[in-house]
């Protein structure tokens, strides 16, 4: 024991650790990490001073600083310069939203889903290509020199969307998802630190912690990540880039403006940083407003899916990188899918080229504002953001519930949604939210008995 006591000392966490384990530091950082799981530490507890601890525990300064590290790397505490170490609030929170099988009698309006009018024209196309003489050849390898024509048609994809690459700088990906793991592996180390808003999409946060690449947390105003908040994170936080979902920001339902799309394209370029854009959902709009990517083009990786504009199934997305990171992620991707389907490539161009996929949009945009005019009856007296052809909605709960409290109390009840704790990175505070789905449940007449749920629980809670 150290000269002093530490007895009445009002430290958050006095760890009692066995110095005869080696390393030390891994011992202290399997105690941190018992007490944060255990609930000993709760979420946003602030950690006691690295000297001051290495003093109750007379320890080195170092041997802290790696427990704190190895901790930190987990996603279970988060650093912020100037004001401390704190247990992340989403230390222990699911950020996988996709279940391994569909939750029995619950109304699924967790999961972002379009509805299912394009599962029959995409089934047409498929059973054309299959009836060709040379069908076999889409069960083989693809190889990149043959799909010329098929990122021709990804260009039109994604112009539709506010941003027009060159042929060049597309590459495929089995999904939004394999992008974002591909990228992030292709860019970025072990500790490697980037910006993403407050709130975010929970496959980041996933991958990230496999790849033991931290998220910072960068304030955001108005529901947009403040420029200026990361020009500071650019000098001061040691990041080497951004995640951005700028059109229907997942969770909270939000649009970036485009004089902040400007702002943040341009300090990307003043201080090399690679920004991430997660278009998504960026087919959903009806005059889509223009990408980050157009205003710096060689900062920005590009990423168009199709799983929330046509069909989950459809695993594929489309790549827009800028040449200076073009060879790691295409690199990454090889590793990680040697190739994509050719079948899967082949129906999406085919239904791209043939216009196909603009009545498939209008289809689904029409689905979508019925849908969301359904929910602005039942949820009129609650703040519940989103646009009419927004596929998922934020809604900020009455009363003093969390949203974890009330997505178990929505449960017990039969309905799934999803609470802010989910998305929250670091030691941001979660809103007090829940996103709703408003299309994944397979009927108008489902979603009104969703609803219904929702209201008489916010009724009561009110």
């Amino acid at each position: 024991m150290p000269i002093n006591s530490f007895e009445n000392y009002p430290m958050s966490w006095k760890p009692s650790i066995d110095k005869t384990k080696r390393p030390i530091y891994q011992a202290l950082a399997g105690q941190l990490e018992q007490d944060i799981v255990s609930g000993v530490l709760l979420p946003g507890t602030k950690l006691p001073p690295q000297r001051e601890l290495a003093d109750y525990l007379d320890l080195n300064v170092s041997t802290i600083s790696k427990a704190f590290k190895v901790c930190e790397l987990k996603g279970l505490l988060s650093a912020t310069v100037g004001s401390g170490t704190f247990v992340s609030y989403d230390a222990l929170s699911n950020a996988y939203l996709l279940e391994d099988k569909k939750p029995k009698h619950l109304i699924e309006m967790g999961a972002t889903l379009p509805d299912n009018d394009s599962f029959e024209p995409l089934l047409y196309q498929l059973k054309s290509m299959l009836q060709e003489a040379n069908y076999e050849k889409w069960f083989g390898y693809g190889r990149a020199g043959e799909s010329l024509w098929q990122k021709d048609a990804a260009i039109k994809l994604i112009r539709r969307g506010g941003f027009e690459p060159t042929v060049d700088r597309i590459l495929f990906a089995n999904g939004g998802q394999n992008a974002i793991a591909a990228t992030l592996a292709g860019l970025c180390k072990p500790g490697d630190r980037i910006g993403v808003d407050h709130h975010t999409y929970p496959g980041l946060k996933t991958v990230a912690a496999m790849l033991s690449v931290q998220l910072v947390p960068i304030k955001s105003v108005n529901d947009e990540m403040n420029p200026a908040a990361f020009e500071y994170a650019c000098k001061n936080d040691n990041i080497k880039g951004i995640y951005l979902i700028p059109d229907y920001h997942n969770p909270t339902a939000t649009f970036m403006s485009v004089e902040n799309r400007k702002m943040i394209a341009a300090i990307a370029k003043t201080y090399n940083q690679f920004v991430i854009e997660d278009a998504s959902y960026h087919l959903l709009s009806k005059q889509p407003l223009p990408a980050i990517a157009s205003f710096a083009p060689e900062q920005v990786i590009y990423i168009a899916s199709l799983s929330k504009s046509l069909a989950p199934g459809l695993r594929l997305a489309y790549v827009s990188v800028p040449s200076q990171f073009k060879e790691p992620i295409s690199k990454a991707l090889y590793n990680l899918n040697i190739t994509v389907s050719p079948l899967l490539a082949e129906l999406t161009a085919r239904t791209i080229v043939s216009n196909q996929f603009e009545v498939l949009i209008e289809s689904h945009q029409e689905q979508t504002i019925r849908r969301n005019q359904v929910v602005d009856r039942y949820l009129a007296d609650y703040t519940c953001l989103g646009v009419e052809t927004g596929i998922f909605r934020w809604l900020l709960l009455p009363g003093n519930l969390s949203g974890a409290e009330f997505e178990a109390l929505a449960a017990k009840q039969g309905v799934q949604v999803y609470a802010a704790e989910r998305f929250v990175v670091g030691n941001s505070c979660p809103d007090r939210a829940v996103r709703v789905s408003v299309c994944a449940p397979k009927t108008i007449d489902e979603l009104e008995q969703g609803l219904s749920i929702l209201k008489r629980l916010l009724d009561e809670i009110a």
